[in-house]
Order: structure tokens, then sequence, then C-alpha cells
């Protein structure tokens, strides 16, 4: 599958993988490092590495391979599946359990049950590790999530995660009390410099991220709050929060070690996904209700 694009102003002097996650952000940057390394990314006609410094008006043309036969075992893994369709197939993904494969999580992810469920029938574009995702939300966030089918609809959604067009709220539980009723926090995200595990508020290395956020309740010590992304990095919410000092409840990299409550990860529900749909080209909107922990921390607090 060929993408082509030209380098805009804006990215001069910036690293083309760099570049390149930030144009694609269906696509992982190591996938994109590896395109790099096996000379599928082509500039004014000739391969470049990973370090290359992108000039204004490059001709940058991306040969993204057919993707091989996973290797993920299916598994027959019970799914939630709040909607499915040709196109499209929406789950409701519990706590604990993670996306895709990776090191240390080859077995029971999100992945290797739809690998079974939709009878291999997942999108390529991602890599054999992640067939059909879109976007990922982390291991202890429960909620709506899409995968996709096939190619076609996984570019159309991909385009509109690059656009900051899908909707994505989420509840959250958080420390502390806002003086607000409702705020944004614009701070760029990035790898912590400490700690490559971490993300953390990066002003130097960071990227755009905004953060929408209302309260939905207060109580004595935490509030109950309404996140709305308008982009989608890595930990955002949670970063974005405790940047605030208002970390989630639950969380334990970025707030407090110990919590007041038996909880596995932080408290944060991916409530509601909008996009418009690759075949209809209409708006389509889904709900995933709070899980039974999160209903039970209300009536508690």
């Amino acid at each position: 599958m060929i993408q082509q694009l030209m380098a805009t102003e804006e990215a001069q002097g910036e690293r083309i993988d760099r570049f390149l996650s930030g144009q694609y952000e269906a696509l992982s940057r190591s996938f994109l490092q590896k395109l790099l390394k096996n000379g599928d990314v082509l500039v004014n006609g000739s391969p470049v590495k990973a370090s290359y410094t992108v000039t204004e008006g490059d001709d940058i043309v991306l040969n993204v391979p057919e993707a091989l036969e996973p290797e993920i075992v299916p598994e027959d893994i019970p799914l939630s599946v709040l909607y499915e369709d040709q196109d499209v197939i929406l789950v409701n993904k519990p706590k604990g359990m993670v996306v895709h494969p990776a090191a240390g999580h080859n077995t029971g992810t999100l992945v290797n049950a739809l690998m079974y469920h939709c009878r291999g029938e997942l999108s390529g574009i991602n890599g054999v590790l992640r067939p059909g995702i879109v976007h990922r939300i982390d291991m202890d966030t429960t909620g709506v999530i899409v995968a996709c089918k096939n190619d076609m609809a996984h570019a159309f959604l991909a385009a509109q995660l690059k656009e900051h067009t899908i909707t994505r709220r989420y509840q959250a539980i958080v420390h502390g009390s806002f003086k607000e009723d409702e705020g944004t926090v614009d701070a760029p995200v990035g790898r912590h410099p400490q700690d490559r595990k971490k993300m953390c508020v990066n002003e130097k290395n960071g990227r755009n991220a905004v953060t929408h956020y209302r309260v939905l309740r207060r109580f004595e010590k935490f509030t109950h709050i309404e996140c709305r992304l308008e982009t989608g990095r890595t930990h955002q919410i949670r970063v974005h929060m405790a940047y605030l000092g208002h970390p989630l409840l639950g969380d334990a990299v970025y707030g407090p070690a110990k919590c007041l409550y038996r909880l596995k990860g932080q408290t944060l529900h991916a409530g509601i996904l909008g996009f418009i749909h690759p075949r209809s080209r209409e708006y389509v909107e889904f709900t995933a209700p709070l899980p039974e922990y999160f209903e039970k921390l209300l009536r508690t607090l």
C-alpha cells in the first residue's frame, strides 16, 4: 500500500521517523523505523535512514507492505461486542486486558481474541502484531475500542485520528478537588527523560497534546470527571491530570504508590467513541457502560 505526502514548512528540520509518526498516528514509530530500515520510505526517490532530517518540499513515499500472516495464536476469549459489521468491530475492553501482543504479553490480548472472533479478517496496516488495531487504550483502562477488518476501513479511521475528528470521551476519578467546573490542558506529552517507561509533560521533545475536562461530581477527597481527548498521546489523560496535581485514583505510576482502595491500576474508562463510518460515511457513536468496580467505587465515595 503506497502512501505519499509532501513535507511542509512546519516539518523543516525534524527527524523523518518522528515526522512520519505524527502524520500517521495509526502506525507505531517502531513500525515506521522498520520501514525506513528496509528501504520502504523514499525521499525524493531515494531511501533514507530514520535519522534523516526533513526539508520543506521533500516528496515522501511510503511503501507499507502487505501484512504477513500474523504469528498470533487465535484464542477463544469472550468479548463484549458493542457493534460489528463487515468493516469494523467495537469491543468493551475489560480491565487487565492488553490490546496487542508485546513483551511479557504474548497471549490473552485483545488481538488474540479478535483473531479468533473475526477468523483472521483484520486489517494489516499496523503490522503483524497489531492487526486491525487503529488506536490503543492502556491495559488497566476499560471501555470502548474499535478494530478494523480491512485496510480501507483502517486507512479511513486513521485519517480521522490524524485530523483529531474522532470523538473520545473518558470518565475518571482523580485525587483532590477542582476549583473550576471545566477546563483544558494544552501541554505536550513525551517520554520521561529519566524513566523511559513513563511519559511526562515534555516541552522540549513532547508532541502536541490537548485534553478537555469537566467535573461530573465532587467528593470529599476525590472528583469524578469526564475527559474529552483532542489528541491521543500515550497515557495522555493520566499524565495531564497528574500535571494538574490531580492524578487518577489507583494510578501507581503517576500518582501515590499506595491506594486507599483495593484497585488494580488507574480508574479510567473509555465511555464514548464516535467517528464517520468508513462505508456509510455517516457519523456513528458507541457507548460502553461503566464497569462494576467503577460504579461500586462511586457508591463508596
